[in-house]
């Protein structure tokens, strides 16, 4: 779950993976899962070009390239998270398939319309200014190519909700604190409450060009699957869909 700048999680790198595990009680891999499958990579661009921000260390981007035939490339601002991505990725033996490198999501060092897909895993909601790297994600994406985003929501309704609450505002910065000795997970709990409602997100992400294709939640709206495509016309029109969780 990536929160702050890449400053901030150099410093727990080593033990990222680990907390996210424990922190999504291991629910995370499989949102992962969801994400890829909703590119539709498949029968599109079997072979093409995926690019992954916030990718932090590749688990992404290695579900991509595990699922598909195709290049991923993975950008993200901090340099040891990367450096632990690196390892894993030689270790899966996909270096050539799988690239990570640093960048940052509002400034896409990419041509235009130079990728058949794009997907960011819990970071959308710590870019300073979230429209414009919504705008260079519909820009870099070719014509009928999907961006996929993950991101933590705060349920409000449902007999859960209460429950997801006391977890995210007590428990994820507690043990967050405790297993990594850092005090980051705090900041977490802090920018999920202060990230938008579904359809506020959904809204900027028309308004930033990019039509809605469906705005699913995932284990009862602890996490949204957010998924569009490029309107080149400059404000995406297409309504979005409420999915099941």
């Amino acid at each position: 779950m990536r929160g702050g700048s890449g400053e901030m999680f150099d410093a727990i790198a080593a033990r990222y993976d680990l907390m996210n595990r424990l922190l999504s009680m291991g629910l995370d891999q499989g949102w992962r899962r969801e994400a890829v499958r909703s590119l539709e990579l498949g029968s599109r661009a079997p072979h093409g070009t995926v690019l992954d921000l916030a990718t932090g260390t590749g688990d992404l981007a290695l579900a991509i390239a595990d699922a598909h035939d195709v290049r991923v490339i993975g950008i993200d601002p901090s340099a040891k998270m990367l450096e632990v991505g690196k390892q894993k990725v030689r270790y899966a033996h996909l270096d050539h398939r799988v690239e990570l490198r640093l960048g940052d999501a509002q400034a896409l060092e990419l041509e235009d319309q130079s990728v058949d897909g794009v997907t960011m895993a819990f970071g959308i909601r710590n870019v300073p200014d979230r429209p414009k790297a919504l705008r260079e994600m519909a820009r870099v994406t070719r014509d009928g190519g999907r961006v996929a985003i993950l991101e933590l929501s705060e349920p409000r309704d449902g007999i859960l909700s209460k429950l997801a609450q006391v977890h995210i505002h007590t428990v994820v910065p507690w043990l967050g604190s405790v297993l990594s000795g850092a005090s980051e997970y705090g900041y977490l709990q802090k920018s999920i409450a202060a990230f938008p409602p579904p359809e506020e997100f959904a809204e900027t992400m028309r308004q930033s060009g990019l039509d809605v294709v469906s705005v699913e939640p995932l284990t009862f709206g602890v996490v949204c699957l957010y998924v569009g495509t490029p309107s080149r016309g400059g404000r995406g029109v297409a309504g979005g869909r409420a999915g099941k969780g």
